[in-house]
C-alpha cells in the first residue's frame, strides 16, 4: 500500500479547510442531494463527499457507508486532491498503492473508485465528490464529465455555505455559523464530560464612535476586535461576531478560571495593539462568562441569552476593560 503524499499547498490548503468551520458539523441536504444523484447516475453503492483533514478524511455526506471518516494515510481521496481532473482507479487489486489497503481487502471492498476534486472557495482541493463500487468497472468520456459536472456544484455549496456562517467584514463567524459550530461543540463537551462556559463582549460607546470618528474607523476597531479574538483564544474555541458590535466565545474543555484569564490576556492584548496602531478611540469592553448547564441550557439561545444577561448586569455597574 502507498500512503497518500502530502500537497506542496498543504498548509494553505488545511487553512482553507478550516476556515469553512464544516467539519464534523450535521448531514445537510443540499450535499446528500448531490450524492443521492451521484450514487443513481452511476449505479453504485457508494456515493461520497469527502474532506481531507490533517490526518483523516471525514464525509460530509455519505450514502452507502455507515462511517463517518476514516484515516488520511488509508484514503484513496488523498490521492485524488493532488489533481485536478478526476482520479480514477478501475481495480485496485490491481494497483500497487490500493491492492493490499485495508479498504480494499476488507470492508467496504472497494474495487472501483473515481473521485473528482472539490475546491474551497480560495482554491484550493480540500476533497472530493466520489464513487466507490465493489465491481471493476471503466468510465465513459460522458460519465467523467458528469462526475465533474456534480462536483462543481459541491464547490458551490461550499462558497454558499462559506457566506452563509462568516461576517463578511470581520471574516469571523456570523450568528448562523456560530449556532452550528457551537451546538457541536457542546454535544462533544457533555459526551466527554468536559467543561464548557460561553463569553459575551460588547464593545462600549460604539454608536459614539461612530458618531464622532466615522464608520470607517469604526470598521478598523470591529476588524481588529476579531482578530485579537483569533489571536487570543484557540483554533477550537468558537469566534463570532453576533450583531453590530457584539461578539462572542465559546471555550470547551476548560476550566471557568482558565477562561477568566483568557479573557483578561485579550483585554491587555487588545489595549496594547490598538496603541500601536494609534487608534483615536480606547477600545474597550463589557464581557459576562456562563458556564454551560445540560439541564438548563435547552438550546444554545438560552446559553446566549444568560451570558447575554450577566454582561448587561456588568455593563450597568460599569465593570468593564
Amino acid at each position: 500500500m502507498l500512503a497518500p503524499s502530502l500537497p506542496k499547498n498543504e498548509k494553505c490548503r488545511l487553512a482553507s479547510l478550516d476556515a469553512l468551520n464544516i467539519l464534523d458539523t450535521d448531514p445537510d441536504e443540499r450535499f446528500d442531494r448531490v450524492t443521492r444523484l451521484a450514487k443513481k447516475l452511476f449505479n453504485v453503492p457508494i456515493a461520497l463527499v469527502t474532506l481531507v483533514d490533517k490526518e483523516r478524511q471525514w464525509f460530509k455526506s455519505s450514502i452507502g457507508l455507515d462511517a463517518k471518516e476514516t484515516p488520511r494515510d488509508i484514503s484513496f481521496c488523498g490521492h485524488a486532491i493532488h489533481q485536478n481532473n478526476t482520479f480514477i482507479i478501475e481495480d485496485a487489486l490491481q494497483d500497487v498503492r490500493f491492492f493490499d489497503n485495508p479498504l480494499v481487502v476488507d470492508l467496504p471492498d472497494i474495487r472501483f473508485y473515481a473521485g473528482h476534486p472539490i475546491a474551497s472557495p480560495s482554491g484550493e482541493n480540500i476533497g472530493t465528490l466520489c464513487i466507490i463500487d465493489t465491481k471493476t468497472r471503466t468510465l465513459s468520456e460522458d460519465e467523467i464529465a458528469s462526475l465533474t459536472e456534480l462536483s462543481a456544484l459541491i464547490t458551490d455549496e461550499f462558497i454558499s455555505w462559506h457566506w452563509a456562517t462568516m461576517d463578511e467584514l470581520t471574516n469571523i463567524t456570523n450568528r448562523i455559523g456560530f449556532k452550528r459550530l457551537s451546538q457541536h461543540s457542546i454535544d462533544k463537551a457533555v459526551r466527554q464530560n468536559n467543561d464548557c462556559h460561553l463569553a459575551y463582549f460588547d464593545l462600549n460607546d460604539f454608536t459614539l464612535l461612530n458618531d464622532n470618528y466615522g464608520h470607517m474607523i469604526g470598521d478598523q476597531v470591529l476588524k481588529l476586535f476579531a482578530e485579537q479574538l483569533k489571536v487570543s483564544f484557540r483554533v477550537s474555541d468558537v469566534c463570532a461576531r453576533i450583531g453590530g458590535d457584539e461578539f462572542v466565545v465559546l471555550l470547551s474543555d476548560t476550566e471557568l478560571e482558565t477562561a477568566k484569564q483568557v479573557i483578561k490576556r485579550f483585554a491587555y492584548n487588545l489595549i496594547s495593539v490598538s496603541k500601536h496602531l494609534d487608534l483615536p478611540y480606547q477600545i474597550s469592553f463589557a464581557h459576562g462568562i456562563v458556564s454551560f448547564d445540560q439541564k438548563k441550557h435547552i438550546n444554545i439561545e438560552h446559553l446566549l441569552s444568560d451570558a447575554d444577561q450577566v454582561m448587561d448586569e456588568k455593563k450597568a455597574k460599569n465593570k468593564h476593560y
